[in-house]
Order: structure tokens, then sequence, then C-alpha cells
């Protein structure tokens, strides 16, 4: 999991730190869910009534992941991800026997987790027996008196964290790397973890107005970006190089958390739109998805100006014509022709794509044909492009009736996202409320149906407007 860009996962294991951050302790690694075996085991009673039991159990969860998932101790140079100090984190005895009831328990529920709704990041979840020591969370002994009197797990973690809990099953459990990318973000890198330290250190220029603002959110390390990490360097006693290298990086994963209290009750919480992966860590043949999609986009429209690049559909499945298209790539660009893309091909590609992009004509696209701006578009993104969908958006929502009016104003906000979450809906696309490639290419689609007289009456907007009538087979990735 890369910390603060992909959404949660279960670790398949932890290192545990045996003692306080600061002491010379033992680091252990156990599984992810014998820690929270051990740590059910060392804190609460298996005689009690199983609600109060999975009560616990998912604010241990929790608390935990919330640690992971926020880099706490890595962030601050260590290297363990928990300690078994009971004053800062969880008790937990190595070695100690556990419970029966408590291992089948928590054998069912420890790939689940607690959040906020509307929020991504596990809650962090304090708590204490509620007798020798009180605090803001759950009452380990007041949770026994809930159950005893009915209240399901749910309704126990609501009763002391608020109604808006909600218990999030089913996660993924998934080998978890640290979030630094292994190589510095410097100019002209680009991508999702460009995109995330842009918008941290927006957020954190509120409390450190030192820090200028970086006016495109888009994954390019731009002039303001680099700007931007100087200055955090410079208020932080960091080397003031305007590159993030794994020092910096960690030290803005920190102030963030830190900014938004990450590890607290009142957190200010992480939206989905922060979250969301765009640009693939590393696609390779046997693949699917809205990563591969963004892949072949880039493919197709640099085919159509390079004739050593075979063209491909953007369908999203990495096939063997795409891993050739690929290979051709890598060959012309100078790259190992593995046909695998890593870093270095995407940030090639890209940069090949906007040469040819910046390279045509004003005029040489419709305007409903214009392409790809090269980076998504999602919450906080601001200028001619963003006015451009929201002008789609609205033409199509005239016709169907189902998306609400926008203000073209060219301002990504909230009600922009809901709008395209919609469309992405109607088009059968993941509804993630970015608009990367293929979505701008399936707006662009059914704005040009429309404006081409191919559409027109209300209720015309049953399936795939982009797809449907406009020449054959799936045209996603075209400009």
């Amino acid at each position: 999991m890369n910390a603060g860009v992909r959404v949660p996962v279960i670790p398949e294991v932890v290192t545990v730190h045996l003692g306080r951050p600061e002491t010379d302790a033992r680091n252990v690694t156990v599984p992810f869910a014998d820690y929270i075996k051990n740590v059910a085991s060392s804190e609460i009673y298996p005689t009690w009534p199983e609600s109060a039991l999975l009560a616990n159990i998912y604010a241990q969860i929790s608390f935990a992941l919330n640690r992971i998932y926020t880099e706490y101790y890595p962030s601050r140079g260590y290297d363990f991800d928990l300690t078994a100090s009971t004053s800062i984190d969880q008790s937990f005895v190595y070695g100690r026997d556990i419970f029966e009831n408590v291992s089948r328990l928590v054998d069912g529920v420890f790939n689940s987790y607690i959040r906020r709704r509307g929020e991504v990041q596990p809650l962090f979840a304090l708590y204490c027996d509620g007798i020798e020591v009180q605090c803001g969370g759950l009452s380990q002994w007041g949770s026994v008196e809930l159950a005893r009197a009915g209240l399901t797990p749910l309704e126990i973690l609501q009763y002391y964290y608020g109604d808006n809990i909600e218990i999030v099953s089913d996660v993924p459990v998934e080998g978890v790397r640290e979030s630094y990318p292994g190589e510095p973000l410097r100019p002209e890198s680009f991508g999702d973890d460009v995109y995330l330290i842009q918008a941290r250190l927006n957020r954190i220029s509120k409390n450190y107005p030192g820090i200028p603002k970086i006016s495109r959110l888009d994954g390019v390390y731009s002039a303001e970006t680099a700007d931007a990490v100087e200055a955090f360097q410079k208020q932080f006693g960091l080397e003031p190089d305007g590159e993030v290298d794994r020092g910096t990086w960690y030290a803005i994963a920190r102030i963030y958390a830190a900014v938004k209290r990450l590890s607290d009750l009142n957190a200010e919480g992480v939206p989905p739109e922060d979250v969301t992966l765009l640009f693939g860590d590393r696609l390779y043949e046997g693949l699917r998805g809205n990563e591969v999609k963004e892949l072949q986009y880039f493919l197709s429209f640099i085919s159509r100006f390079d004739e050593t690049v075979r063209p491909v559909e953007t369908d999203g499945i990495f096939g063997p014509v795409t891993r050739g298209a690929v290979e051709d790539f890598q060959r012309d660009a100078g790259l190992a022709a593995t046909g695998i893309v890593d870093r270095a091909t995407w940030e090639l590609l890209y940069r090949r794509y906007m040469i040819y992009r910046d390279s045509l004509p004003e005029n040489y696209f419709p305007v409903y044909t214009k392409p790809y701006p090269g980076t998504p578009l999602r919450t906080g993104s601001r200028g001619e492009d963003v006015r451009l969908v929201q002008s789609w958006l609205n033409r199509i929502g005239a016709v169907s009736g189902a998306i609400p009016r926008l203000t073209e104003d060219g301002i990504y906000g909230v009600r922009t996202a809901e709008a395209v979450r919609i469309w992405q809906r109607i088009a059968g696309l993941d509804p993630t409320g970015a608009v990367a490639s293929y979505t701008w290419a399936s707006l662009s689609d059914a704005y040009r149906a429309l404006e081409e007289g191919r559409y027109g009456a209300e209720g015309q907007f049953g399936g795939v407007l982009g797809t449907a009538r406009s020449g054959g087979a799936n045209t996603e990735g075209r400009a």
C-alpha cells in the first residue's frame, strides 16, 4: 500500500517494537491477524458478551491500521509499524497464549475496520478501560454493559464514536510497502506521487502560509511545485533543493497528518477523491482496469504520429497487442523493450504525448474532440479544460435529465465531481469522480454524437452514449 495514496489494505505482517519508540528494544514481525489476537487477548476478557468482544476487536484493528495508514512511525524515522507500549499504542505481549474464542472472532473480522462515512482512513479508534482510565473514545467495560443491554457491535461503536461510523468489510490483504516511490521526485516527474505531494503541500500551506499554493494539482512536477517544496524544506529545516527525496517525502507525510490530525478522533479526514489512483505503478500483460485504459489512450494517440508504435484499442485489457505497442514505444524511446510499463516508461510516454499534443495547431480538432489535457482533472483542478468538461456535462445533462446543471466556471468542485460520477455510471466506467483519459474520451464522444445530430431525444441515454451509433467498436481511445 502507498499510504495516503491508495485506499487502506490489511497488511500481511506488521513489525512491532517491544518497548517505547525511543528505547533500544527488540523488533518482532508477526502476521497482522496474530497481532490483533495478541492485543485482544491482552486487553479484554474472553468471558465478555460477544458483541462487546467484537466492538473492542474492531476498535483495536482500526487503531492499528490508522498507525500504519499514516505511516506514523516510519515518517519519524523508525523501522517499525507499532510499539508494545500501552501508553502510546496497544498492549502486545510477545509469545503469550491466545484465547480460543478471541482467535475465532478475529479470524472472522481481521480484514475489517471502522471509518467515518465519506472518509477513507481507518478511524483512530481511541479506547480505554473506562474504570481506571477515562478517555474520549470507547470504554471497554462500558461496552460490556451495552452488549448486555442488547446493542450490536456497530451500535456500541456508534454510541462511543458517533452515528456516522461504519464498518468496512472484506478489505484486501496485501504486502504493505513504504509509500516513498523509491527515487526522488524532481522537475519533469509526473504521476500520482507528484499529485499526492502537491495536494499535501496545499493543505499544509493553510497552516504554514509561507509555503506558496500550487495552482494546478495535475501530477506534473512544475516550477510552482518545486517552489512549494523548497519553501517547505526551509520551513522545516531540510536541505532546500526543491526535490522530494526520502527525508522530504516523510516530513511532508508527518506534517500533513499533523495538520489534518489523522491520528485523532476528530480528524479532518481524507476524502475518496484524494486517494484515486490514476497511474499504475507497474503495468504488464494480464492486467485489466482503468490504469490500463490510461496507458492505451496514450499509446493510441502517439501511434497516429509515430508509425513505429502499433495502434491499440482502449479496452482496459493488457493483452498481446498492448504489450507489443509498449515494446514498440520502449525501443523507439531508447528503453529496454520489456513490455512492462515502469515509472521511466510512464514518464517518457507522457512527455511524448504532450509534445505531439502541444505541437498541433489550435484549430486542428473541433472543440468536442479536443485531446485529453495529459493529466487527470479532479477536485481542486482549475482552468479551461475543467470548463470544457462542465460544458459537455451540461449539454449531455440537458438531454438525459440525469446530470444536474453546473456553473461553467472552470473550478472542479464537489458538484462537478458528483456530475462526473453520474456520467461515469451511465457510461459504465468506474465512478471515481476524476476525469482521466477514458472519461474525457467518453464525454467527448457523447458530446460529438449530440452535436452531429445522432442523439437528441430525451431518454436516449440508457447505455454508453459514447460508443453507440458512433461508427464502430470501442471508441474510447479516440481523441
